[in-house]
């Protein structure tokens, strides 16, 4: 499944990486602490987190992350849009609780054949 599908099935706003929508998503992680997200996530996984600060670009760039959706109603910062922006990393933004947003994500995922782990 696309990166697009899911921004329009939970209609989330896209801030950054409208470029790279077609992108394939493996799965979700959910996690506000940057060093768990390093050790446990996953290449090409949505990460979903409340966090807004710049480091959250260089974290799914490392991990190669599918994207990143911040939850209930968190604005990034404007630096975060800036290097979102020049990483070509989806920021995507949503009302959702991180718990609704996830099992939203799964369902979808499951829907599509590819239950994720």
């Amino acid at each position: 499944m696309n990166i697009e599908t899911i921004v329009q099935a939970l209609h989330l706003e896209v801030r950054s990486g409208e470029e790279q929508l077609q992108g394939e998503v493996r799965g979700g992680y959910v996690g506000d602490l940057l060093s768990d997200v390093i050790a446990n996530s996953r290449e090409r996984e949505l990460w979903i987190t409340r966090q807004v600060h710049p480091n959250i670009v260089a974290v799914a760039s490392l991990k190669d992350l599918a994207g990143i959706i911040l939850v209930r109603g968190a604005e990034p910062a404007a630096d975060t849009v800036e290097k979102a922006t020049q990483e070509k990393i989806p920021l995507l933004l949503s009302d959702l609780s991180a718990f609704a947003a996830a099992g939203r994500i799964y369902q979808l995922l499951s829907a599509d054949g590819k239950t994720p782990l």
